[in-house]
């Protein structure tokens, strides 16, 4: 991971290869927003600059300065400026300068947090299968005028945060065909443990004992068995208990009801539910959360064979509800509710699942905000705090007229409804059966937020992007200063 540190030295003598600073508009030209280094302002408009949001411009370092390039950043006008903004921008300066052995910025003079957790998540790099490696950006020091505990606390903060992210898309990326259930579960114990959580893992034996009908039907068309693992950070006297679940299917083909072709290889990102819960645990740990925090990742391969469960079968969840399969691509819903109905055995305060669960969600909100059902109060505070880390979340109703879709006349519910309408929402009404009454839950949809099939931008890289590890993070810490 990239090295972030802090640093009061005049950044004009800063020996480093790379400065950033921010750019505003200014009339025809642009405004430098340190005013040590307004002198460069024209020499950014010479080469097209703009101080546009988003924007990445780099020019040789006027005489006098330590520096050997100058790298602007966009941040748009001065008086609309953002935390997100910041954030982005130092994300696509770092990915910008992938390979430069010492960067320096400016960024953390407009928003610290925003700064340093933008250029960590911008120099992310997924290189496991690339060769040589990819280059990263070697080390970053943020100029401020105040290095002492608060900004140190900061740092840390966003660091935590960063590797939690970095964590969740390594699992993503990782190709389907080395991550089967058992595998992951395998990394996310290890990971678990050395952050000294409390580790169960569910082999198949111990799923079929304990009747988790649903987790055991999707993965039955496999020849790499399920999992269900349970991670647990237990601090001394929690002020709350938050349960998190996590959709885990490490490769969806569809099963019986398979996928087109087009795209399938996106499927080896059905697993972020799972992915990200598990990041967000271990960070739990790490921040030293006053929260109990239990995190459950139901694990499964649904693959098409001659032992693959099939539409019309009746499926048992744990706990006893009875499932009518007339659709085995919507195999998310089935995993989860078996993990809910155990999560909510350790009688959390609150519960939050995220999945990438529906093509429908992207139809309604596109690829760069989740939707996020549940409870009314609890929904619109995690809809908040999604918006506030810049991952997007927008609270979505659950109509009780949708609900009569999943009705069956052969099984207490149907894993789909009828029609093809409110396919987001009708999910949201399945696992809502398996939410006790009374408990604040959440559900969030990342269908598309969790993986980025375009181009980078900003501090996201292609492919996975651990959404939403920091909203789920935000929620926690909200949890623990507000109960």
């Amino acid at each position: 991971m990239t090295e972030l540190s802090l640093s009061t030295a005049n950044p004009v003598d800063a020996a480093v290869d790379a400065l950033v600073v921010g750019l505003h508009p200014d009339g025809d030209g642009v405004a430098v927003a340190d005013e040590r280094l307004a002198d460069s302002a024209a020499a950014f408009a010479g080469v097209g600059a703009t101080g546009k949001a988003g924007e990445v411009v780099r020019i040789p370092a006027p005489a006098g300065t330590g520096a050997t390039s100058l790298v602007g950043v966009g941040l748009g006008p001065v008086d609309a400026v953002t935390p997100e903004k910041v954030r982005r921008g130092a994300g696509a300066a770092t990915r910008a300068l992938a390979g430069v052995a010492t960067l320096g910025s400016l960024l953390g003079a407009v928003d610290l947090a925003a700064a340093a957790e933008g250029h960590l998540l911008g120099a992310y790099q997924f290189d496991r299968y690339k060769t040589p490696a990819k280059a990263t950006a070697g080390t970053v020091t943020l100029f401020v005028t105040d290095a002492g505990d608060a900004a140190e606390a900061i740092v840390r903060r966003s660091m935590i945060g960063a590797e939690a992210v970095g964590l969740a898309r390594d699992l993503i990326n990782t190709a389907p065909n080395d991550l089967p259930p058992a595998v992951f579960a395998d990394r996310a114990s290890a990971a678990a443990k050395e952050a000294g959580l409390s580790v169960e893992v569910l082999d198949e034996k111990a799923l079929a004992r304990d009747g988790y009908g649903g987790i055991l039907g999707v993965g039955s068309g496999s020849t790499r068995p399920p999992r269900l693992v349970r991670l647990a950070w237990t601090p001394a006297n929690p002020v709350k208990t938050v349960a998190l679940v996590g959709k885990g299917i490490t490769f969806d083909s569809g099963g019986i009801s398979i996928k087109p072709a087009q795209n399938m290889d996106h499927m080896t990102s059905d697993m972020s539910g799972a992915a990200c819960v598990v990041a967000t645990v271990i960070a739990a740990a790490a921040l030293r959360l006053p929260v109990a925090v239990i995190a459950y990742a139901p694990l499964a391969e649904n693959l098409p064979s001659g032992s693959s469960y099939r539409p019309g079968d009746v499926l048992t969840h744990f706990g006893g509800k009875t499932v009518h399969v007339l659709n085995t691509d919507a195999e998310g819903r089935l995993v989860l509710a078996d993990a809910i109905v155990r999560a909510t055995r350790d009688e959390p305060d609150y519960l939050i699942e995220t999945s990438t669960l529906t093509g429908a969600q992207l139809v309604a909100l596109g690829s760069r905000t989740m939707g996020v059902m549940g409870s009314d109060a609890f929904r619109d505070r995690v809809a908040e705090l999604a918006r506030a880390t810049g991952e997007g979340g927008w609270a979505m109703p659950l109509p009780e007229e949708l609900r009569e879709g999943l009705d069956s006349q052969v099984a207490d519910i149907a894993n789909v409804a009828g029609d093809r309408f409110g396919g987001m929402l009708v999910a949201g009404h399945y696992l809502k059966e398996f939410i006790p009454e009374g408990l604040p839950w959440a559900h969030l949809d990342i269908a598309g937020p969790a993986f980025n099939t375009g181009k980078p931008h900003g501090y996201t890289a292609a492919g996975g992007t651990g959404v939403p590890v920091r909203t789920l993070l935000a929620v926690l810490e909200d949890i623990a200063a507000e109960g």
